[in-house]
């Protein structure tokens, strides 16, 4: 290097060029930061014990090994991510966080709550033939479960109507370990749970739960704030896929929501929920309470083959079935693949259920709480719980039912909802086959009228994967295709200011097509991703869904930052 050269470097720089220098070295401080700072991810291969030797190699210790997906959830730096994108084949997921799906709509107080969730839905005449559920364990992946004893004589959650002892314990997925007892600080498990199988007495004789002999089992994934990660999720589910033969375990609960950021296939939470499915587990999921908009369906309840919960009210008059409506927060669909979501609806507003007087969430909502063991609370989390119910019923009647001909049953026999010009109250995305009837449903001979057209196996195997039959019209409104007008979502027209509800059977002659089978003569299920008639699309490399909703071809992104929540 000449003398000059030496000299010209030596000048004092001017100032343009200090500020211009010092800007520089601070963008690369920042990106060296932002490249060593560790950040909680899961981590699947097709090759499992591969990739529990590559991450060993970087002297790192996953917090969860999910076996379920081939996967291990482990914190990262950017280069490590990429050293690990480099030597194996791999899919990196954040570890997302997920929320409870219950409690942003809060009931009116009663002192006396009376049992009204069995007449609603009519499971009375299934207690009178004696079937309440024996011999069947639901799991409850939620904060916990809250031994709470019911009346003086010990019925509640702990014990059945015969005073045997039903619960099984809970598993902290969050510290990998089992108890015998749990000590909830949510009361959002314990809450949802009792819904389905307290074995409580009301002051005029009547049984709160749905099934109140059903088994009950907690999965503490979520904490006293009702949120999760993905791992302790899928962690949890992994738990209940091996104790399942041990203790019945026919039924999961999963009243919590999170948005969809991929194609309902590759959400990694969404997969081991698929594979519970797989294994014969009856997976009931709430729609989420982000409602009323369309295409408001959060993850696991995207999933196609699971029963989709969304929730209804009776408007505080529980004999007057004519001004029950819609809940205002439940979600609705379609998914972002076209299918029709929510399944069903089942009661969800003001339900009263058992929670201790120290739970974190009496604490906020005092007002809500009887100074005593109950408490009303209101969401598709409380929807989704009245199903598992169902559910259990149906599976004590005939132990044989598969998950798929469980949805079947239930679709078969709900109740739409109609108004007094005799047409549909709402759109099948917003209230799905109707309203559950526990009494139909266990009447209801229905076979091969669910998931017929989809293959789950295939699906989890990444060979094909399924595209429902929504889509939307030139008017920015959603229909389902191969049905008639009376199907065609008018947005500006949904009902919910509670008009004059008929709940009855059947929608209309072969009305049910979208869910039963692939049309012969029309192709429902779409199974290419390319179709033009895909409105709704998604840019994978920024993980945003975008979607048009009307003829001004607006469009919506998901904050991939988002909790999953309880609803």
């Amino acid at each position: 290097m000449s003398n000059n050269s030496v000299k010209q470097l030596s000048k004092p720089l001017s100032l343009l060029g200090a500020i211009s220098l010092s800007v520089w070295l601070v963008s690369l401080l920042l990106n060296n930061n932002v490249n060593n700072k560790a950040q909680s991810y899961i981590i699947s291969s097709a090759n499992y014990p591969l990739l529990k030797e590559k991450v060993q190699t970087l002297n790192l210790v996953p917090s969860h090994e999910l076996a379920i997906i081939n996967a291990v959830a482990v914190e990262l730096t950017q280069s490590q991510l990429s050293h690990l994108q480099q030597s194996l084949n791999i899919t990196a997921t954040k570890n997302h966080n997920v929320e409870l799906s219950g409690g942003n709509a809060w009931g009116k107080r009663k002192w006396q709550p009376k049992a009204v969730v069995n007449e609603l839905i009519d499971a009375s005449s299934a207690h009178t033939a004696r079937n309440f559920g024996d011999g069947v364990t639901i799991g409850f992946l939620d904060t916990g479960l809250d031994q709470l004893e019911g009346t003086s004589n010990g019925l509640g959650l702990s014990t059945d109507l015969y005073g045997r002892d039903k619960f099984w314990g809970t598993y902290d997925a969050i510290n990998n370990n089992l108890s015998n007892y749990s000590n909830e600080e949510s009361g959002h498990g314990t809450h949802v749970a009792s819904i389905a199988g307290n074995a409580d007495y009301d002051v005029f004789g009547n049984v709160y739960g749905v099934a109140p002999n059903a088994s009950l089992v907690g999965i503490k994934a979520f904490d006293a704030e009702g949120k999760a990660t993905y791992a302790d999720v899928i962690r949890g589910i992994e738990w209940a896929l091996q104790v399942k033969d041990q203790i019945n375990l026919r039924v999961l609960n999963m009243s919590f929501s999170g948005p969809a950021r991929s194609y309902y296939w590759e959400d990694p939470l969404n997969q081991a929920v698929m594979k519970a499915w797989q294994a014969g587990i009856v997976v009931v999921a709430s729609a989420g309470n982000s409602g009323p908009d369309p295409m408001t369906i959060g993850v696991p309840g995207n999933i196609p083959y699971i029963i989709t919960v969304g929730a209804m009210t009776d408007s505080f008059t529980e004999s007057d079935k004519s001004d029950d409506v819609l809940a205002t927060f439940s979600a609705a669909g379609p998914t972002i693949e076209g299918f029709v979501k929510p399944d069903i609806v089942a009661p969800g507003g003001h339900l009263s259920g058992l929670m201790a007087y120290d739970s974190q969430i009496v604490q906020d909502h005092p007002e809500f709480h009887d100074g005593g063991r109950y408490f009303e609370m209101s969401g598709t989390s409380q929807a989704a719980g009245v199903v598992s119910g169902i559910v259990a019923l149906l599976l004590t009647q005939e132990p044989a039912l598969s998950p798929d001909q469980v949805k079947c049953r239930l679709m078969d026999s709900a109740h739409a909802a109609f108004n007094n010009n005799d047409e549909l109250a709402y759109s099948v995305f917003q209230q799905g086959a109707g309203l559950v009837n526990a009494a139909d449903a266990l009447t209801s001979t229905a076979s091969a009228c669910a998931n017929q057209a989809l293959d789950i196996a295939q699906d989890l195997e990444g060979n094909e994967h399924f595209f429902g039959p929504a889509n939307i019209n030139d008017d920015g409104n959603f229909y389902v295709e191969g049905l008639g007008d009376e199907y065609v979502w008018q947005l500006d027209d949904s009902n919910l200011g509670g008009d004059t509800i008929i709940w009855r059977m059947n929608f209309a002659e072969n009305a049910l097509d979208w869910r039963n089978t692939a049309s012969t003569d029309t192709i429902i299920w779409r199974m290419n991703v390319e179709t033009d008639t895909i409105i709704w699309r998604m840019n994978v490399e920024s993980d945003t869904i975008i979607w048009r909703m009307s003829l001004a071809d607006s469009t919506t992104g998901i904050n991939v930052n988002n909790w999953v929540e309880q609803q």
